[in-house]
């Protein structure tokens, strides 16, 4: 079982194997949100399964949303529902990548641990390592996989901790909570804001831009090299403690995904981000 990260060598031994695998495409652009779509129809891994954040992964305007923010989560019921359209079930095991970093791709991964499933993976430097690890690709929309549409996923309990707005703002400025914004330096000090209608960072958070866990070649750092950096950052604080954000829940991920892998275990998310909270303008928020 794969549960943070796989290689592009460890898929495609995986995919020879006879262990149920499905391999999901979830390459985005946030600025140009039709790009996932049609960097996937030029070229994905072959067979695999294109998972939309927005269409997918995310629950604009339902009513059932489990969190606010520009990317609303959607439900766990919801999510466990579009797994199994997919063909997807319990006994499998998860890989999914983008071209974009691991900045979209860990989204689905942790969605997965949320709605209870282990088996899920991100594919360390995404698909330029598989094709330069002479994977294969396919240029054509994939046909849904076999079992699309009667395969069924049972919700199990929740593998990945989700903080609303109002536990986030109960512990605020309090040791037992410290906030991670994964967020560019200076979108974090408020210096600059394209997207959300305030700009700043909640209170007492440090800052740790997502792309700071990959290496020149768009792959993770080294275990003990994240944990150095990690723990420099945190300055003596418990990892335990430690809340990540970013501006709506998506570029987080791969700060959660680098302590795990640094061996500080599974930390938790405030999905609804920046753009929940800087929604209420009475809430602290601070420049700098």
């Amino acid at each position: 079982m794969y549960t943070t990260l796989i290689s592009a060598s460890q898929l495609q031994t995986l995919l020879a194997s006879s262990q149920p695998t499905m391999v999901f495409d979830c390459s985005f652009e946030l600025m140009a949100p039709g790009a996932g779509d049609e960097q996937y129809q030029q070229a994905h891994i072959a067979g695999a399964v294109r998972a939309d954040l927005d269409r997918h992964l995310s629950a604009h305007g339902a009513p059932d949303a489990a969190s606010g923010g520009r990317h609303p989560l959607p439900a766990r019921e919801t999510l466990a529902a579009w797994l199994g359209s997919v063909g997807f079930d319990n006994t499998m095991q998860a890989v999914v990548y983008d071209r974009q970093g691991a900045n979209y791709c860990g989204r689905l991964w942790w969605m997965l641990k949320w709605v209870g499933h282990e088996a899920a993976a991100v594919l360390d430097g995404g698909l330029q390592a598989w094709t330069d690890q002479g994977g294969t690709v396919q240029s054509l929309p994939n046909p849904l996989p076999k079992g699309a549409g009667v395969a069924h996923f049972e919700l199990t309990n929740a593998r990945a901790a989700l903080l609303t707005t109002s536990t986030l703002a109960e512990q605020l400025g309090r040791p037992t909570q410290t906030i991670l914004d994964a967020r560019a330096a200076p979108r974090f000090r408020g210096e600059i804001e394209p997207i959300d209608p305030v700009a700043g960072h909640i209170p007492g958070a440090l800052n740790r831009p997502f792309n700071l866990n990959m290496d020149e070649s768009g792959k993770f750092k080294s275990a003990g090299q994240l944990k150095t950096e990690f723990e420099t950052l945190l300055a003596g604080r418990h990892p335990a403690a430690v809340v990540h954000h970013c501006g709506s829940g998506v570029s987080a991920i791969p700060n959660i995904i680098a302590m795990e892998v640094a061996g500080l275990g599974r930390t938790a998310l405030y999905a609804g981000s920046w753009s929940e909270w800087c929604s209420d303008s009475t809430r602290l928020m601070a420049q700098g």
